[in-house]
């Protein structure tokens, strides 16, 4: 951590670098005024795993709740450099989203923003979990889950939003290691490390000239602007189960895109997942896309993402045999290459 607090000051020394210490953090919240009269910091926990930014819950004497820090790196990777203006897009997110029923009723309540710092602070959802449990074999999504996930991206798509952020630093990040990277063939990362096979058959798709020309053309569009707000990170992560129902979070890659995006990675998890192919036939028919979307786009986005996760560096925890990860990219790249989802 002190390696981290150095760095974190090289590049902004007057800024707080938030920390597990009671004592600072009950400083910096009285200098913010977020503390209410008598209230004090108790205790400080680590309320799950975070990627993008350090996640603190806060628990006083008198109530809970969570701070949110974005650094200048991806807190799971500290090697790789990110822009801390995400919270900020953040912020603008649930704003802008907070003026519509059905997507505020799926918003945890963003208490403040501190800005100079590049902090958030939610109302804790207490002892809530994501569906990333979803990974494991045998468990499946309720048809019901299923509905107000795909409920969310249908007001989400729709909403009147005509402006927002182009947010192109998070975007660019993104489009490297979404489109770039996992298909370079010497890029350092050992795919046999993951799983034994992994990295030659990942030479499969590195090589593959034509796949990667058609994935090159899927990441122009993404860097684009395009007519809806969307979500960014649609996956099992960025769903809670909470005790006040399922809640949507960290939107930090939101931007005006295309809405065959967030779809696409939904899909995508759905199969890396082994869930049953009525489940996603119910997403895709729950689904009402807005005007002028493109089903071969939301095929080529949904096979990137396999593939990407599979041979990348945001790895999942899933519970899958060589064999089943070879059949999932050949059924990604697939995709791509068809502009169609076959399932």
């Amino acid at each position: 951590m002190p390696d981290l607090k150095n760095r974190f000051q090289h590049f902004f020394p007057e800024k707080y670098f938030l920390d597990f210490s009671i004592r600072e953090i009950n400083e910096y919240l009285t200098g913010q005024n977020w503390l209410l009269d008598a209230e004090y910091v108790q205790e400080l926990e680590k309320p799950g795993e975070g990627n993008m930014n350090l996640v603190i819950r806060v628990k006083t004497n008198l109530r809970s709740f969570i701070l949110k820090q974005a650094r200048p790196w991806v807190e799971k990777y500290p090697q790789i450099a990110a822009p801390v203006e995400r919270n900020q897009v953040e912020a603008e997110y649930f704003t802008r989203i907070s003026k519509d029923p059905v997507l505020h009723s799926y918003t945890p309540e963003l208490m403040g923003y501190d800005r100079q710092n590049f902090i958030l602070v939610y109302k804790d959802l207490g002892n809530s979990a994501d569906f990333t449990y979803v990974y494991n074999k045998g468990n499946h999504l309720k048809t019901e889950e299923i509905k107000e996930l795909i409920g969310y991206l249908n007001s989400l798509h729709h909403l009147d939003c005509p402006t927002f952020p182009f947010n192109r630093s998070m975007r660019e990040l993104n489009h490297e290691y979404i489109f770039e990277f996992p298909f370079i063939e010497k890029n350092g990362l050992d795919l046999n490390k993951i799983q034994s096979g992994l990295m030659e058959t990942s030479l499969l798709y590195k090589k593959n000239k034509t796949l990667k020309r058609a994935i090159a053309e899927l990441g122009k569009y993404y860097l684009n602007e395009g007519p809806v707000l969307i979500h960014g990170d649609y996956f099992p992560g960025s769903w809670l189960k909470s005790a006040s129902g399922i809640k949507i979070i960290d939107p930090e890659f939101g931007f005006k895109g295309f809405a065959e995006f967030d779809l696409g990675v939904m899909i995508a998890h759905m199969m890396m997942a082994k869930q049953n192919k009525v489940l996603i036939d119910e997403i895709i028919s729950g689904y009402c896309p807005p005007e002028g979307f493109d089903p071969r786009l939301l095929a080529g986005f949904s096979g990137i993402e396999i593939l990407r996760r599979i041979l990348g560096v945001a790895q999942l925890p899933l519970s899958l045999s060589l064999n089943e990860k070879k059949a999932l990219m050949q059924i990604g790249s697939g995709w791509i290459l068809s502009g169609k989802i076959d399932l």
